[in-house]
C-alpha cells in the first residue's frame, strides 16, 4: 500500500507545524511526521516554525531528522512565524533555505539555566529541608539554598558547551564563519529584516512565499501542487471551551516552565 502513496506524493509538499515552546511532545510529533514523508517521498518540506524554542536535547534531535531526510533527497524550506528564536532558530537553521516575516522575531542565539531560590521563604514559613548526598554537587540547584561559587562555575561550563554546539550549527547551516555568528550571538533577538542582513534567513516573505520556493527548488508547478500538512497534534476536551486557544497556550507555557526548570534551553525568555 505504500507504493502509491509515493507516486502521489511526488506532486505534493509535506508540512510540519512547530508551536508553542519545543519539548518532548513536539519532538514525538515531528519526528514521526518527517518518518512519514520519508517513507512517501514527498519531494519538498514546509518546515513552519512558530516557537521561542525550548529545551536543548529534543531540539537537537529535529535539527539532526531534518538533516537525515535532506540527505535522502527531499528540500527542506523553514518559513518563520510570528517568532522563531533560540532552538526555533536552531532547528530552522536544518533547512535548505529560510523565509521570514519582515517583522518576525528571531536570533535570541544561546543558552540559559534557570532555578529557584526559595530559601528565605522556605525560612520565613518555617520549612527546612534535610539532604543526605553522594556528592557535593548532587543537589545543585536546589530550591532551598543559593548556588556555591564552585556550583555556579559547574553549571557556567555546561552553558558554554551548549553554546558552542548552537553557535557550530548557526554557522554550518547558515554557511558562516563562527567569528560571524559569535558576533551576534550573544542572546539578542532580531526582526526578519534584521536577520537577512545578517544572514540568519534567505528571503523576506509569509508562508505561501515559502511554499513557491519550495515548489521550484523541487520542480514542482508552484500554483498546481498541493500541500499536505503532516504531524497535528491530538485536539484536546479543552479545545471545545471559549477563548480555549488562549488558555490551552496559557496552559502549555505554565507546564512547560515547570518541568523544565533548572534544565538547559535554548529558549527566549522576555
Amino acid at each position: 500500500m505504500i507504493w502509491p502513496l509515493c507516486r502521489k506524493s511526488k506532486k505534493r509538499i509535506a508540512r510540519i507545524i512547530i508551536e508553542g515552546p519545543i519539548n518532548g511532545a513536539t519532538r514525538k510529533l515531528v519526528l514521526k511526521a518527517l518518518r512519514q514523508i520519508e517513507e512517501r517521498e514527498y519531494p519538498a518540506l514546509l518546515l513552519r516554525i512558530d516557537s521561542p524554542g525550548g529545551t536543548v536535547g529534543d531540539s537537537q534531535e529535529i535539527h539532526g531528522a531534518i538533516l537525515r531526510l535532506r540527505e535522502k533527497g527531499c528540500h527542506v524550506i523553514a518559513s518563520f512565524g510570528n517568532i522563531s528564536a533560540s532552538g526555533g532558530v536552531y532547528v530552522g537553521v536544518a533547512a535548505d533555505k529560510i523565509v521570514a516575516n519582515p517583522g518576525t522575531i528571531t536570533g535570541s542565539i544561546g543558552v540559559i539555566l534557570r532555578g529557584n531560590n526559595l530559601s528565605k521563604l522556605l525560612e520565613r514559613v518555617g520549612i527546612r529541608f534535610e539532604t543526605v548526598k553522594s556528592g557535593i554537587f548532587k543537589d545543585i540547584l536546589s530550591p532551598d539554598r543559593a548556588l556555591s561559587s564552585e556550583e555556579r562555575s559547574l553549571l557556567q561550563s555546561l552553558i558554554d558547551s551548549s553554546f558552542d554546539q548552537f553557535v557550530a550549527a548557526v554557522a554550518e547551516g547558515r554557511n558562516l564563519k563562527t567569528e560571524e555568528v559569535l558576533k551576534f550571538a550573544d542572546g539578542r533577538v532580531f526582526t526578519g529584516s534584521q536577520a537577512k542582513e545578517l544572514g540568519l534567513v534567505d528571503e523576506l516573505g509569509d508562508e505561501d512565499d515559502a511554499r513557491r520556493l519550495a515548489a521550484r527548488i523541487a520542480d514542482l508547478d508552484e500554483e498546481k501542487t498541493r500541500i499536505i500538512t503532516l504531524g497535528k497534534p491530538k485536539k484536546k476536551l479543552i479545545g471545545l471551551l471559549p477563548g480555549s486557544t488562549f488558555l490551552s497556550k496559557f496552559i502549555d507555557l505554565i507546564s512547560f516552565e515547570f518541568s523544565n526548570n533548572g534544565q538547559i534551553l535554548w529558549l527566549f525568555k522576555p
